[in-house]
């Protein structure tokens, strides 16, 4: 999630946190188009100065399924199934944004963020090739992606902010394959996957709860749609 581009952080600066959860979906491309499906559970630290900047990290986890991964494409090949899925591991987060009030009630803002998976994600699959077994696992390494993006913002009556902007982006992961298996088309050896969708737009509401706490909620649009929501607080 980006967020509203107003920060929400005190006057004279300050910290805020917050817990997220996001759902994402995109389509990598390889040999062919792949359909990515992460559900993402975080937590965020960020510091600034309300409505001026901010910058922020976040440590959370994640798991990631790329379907048909491994589907072969030859009549020769068996596989005990087509779906690459690994379960929760860790990834971190680093962004910043900044806002320009235009007047009390419309602004704009920039923001620029990355995110690492510090592990790396497995999967293996059985199945018999012409008359031999085999068992191999695909490794994805080197998970990451960067986003920067822009949005206009306006706050209506009772302190709800409305957001809405383009954002680009750049989603990577390197695959290799513990062995050569003819037929499995989408988990070759040292293969590389990346986002089809080199652009997309983002929509958002950010509400106010009470004692300084907030909602925010946000939709993604790229190839395919993608949402998350988080309770934040300021201190």
């Amino acid at each position: 999630m980006f967020g509203p581009p107003q920060t929400i952080s005190r006057t004279d600066g300050g910290l805020n946190t917050a817990i997220g959860y996001r759902y994402v979906e995109d389509t990598l491309v390889s040999h062919a188009d792949y359909v990515l499906r992460q559900n993402q559970i975080y937590s965020q630290a960020a510091y600034g100065r309300a409505g001026l900047w901010e910058i922020y990290g976040r440590l959370g986890v994640t798991d990631f399924k790329i379907f048909d991964a491994f589907r072969s494409a030859s009549a020769l090949t068996s596989t005990s199934k087509i779906h690459f899925d690994e379960n929760w591991k860790f990834f971190g987060t680093l962004g910043a944004k900044a806002f320009y009030p235009v007047t009390a009630f419309f602004g704009a803002g920039v923001f620029a963020q990355a995110s690492y998976n510090f592990s790396n994600f497995t999967d293996d699959v059985t199945g018999v090739t012409g008359t031999t077994p085999y068992m191999v696992d695909l490794k994805l390494r080197h998970v990451w992606d960067v986003n920067f993006g822009a949005a206009l913002q306006a706050t209506v009556p009772g302190g709800l902010r409305l957001y809405a902007g383009p954002y680009a982006y750049y989603r990577r992961a390197d695959g290799d394959l513990s062995a050569a298996v003819f037929g499995l088309q989408g988990a070759m050896r040292d293969v590389s996957f990346k986002n089809k969708s080199a652009a997309g737009a983002f929509f958002g509401a950010d509400i106010p709860l009470f004692k300084g706490f907030r909602l925010n909620i946000e939709g993604q649009y790229t190839d395919r749609f993608s949402c998350g929501s988080a309770v934040t607080y300021t201190y």
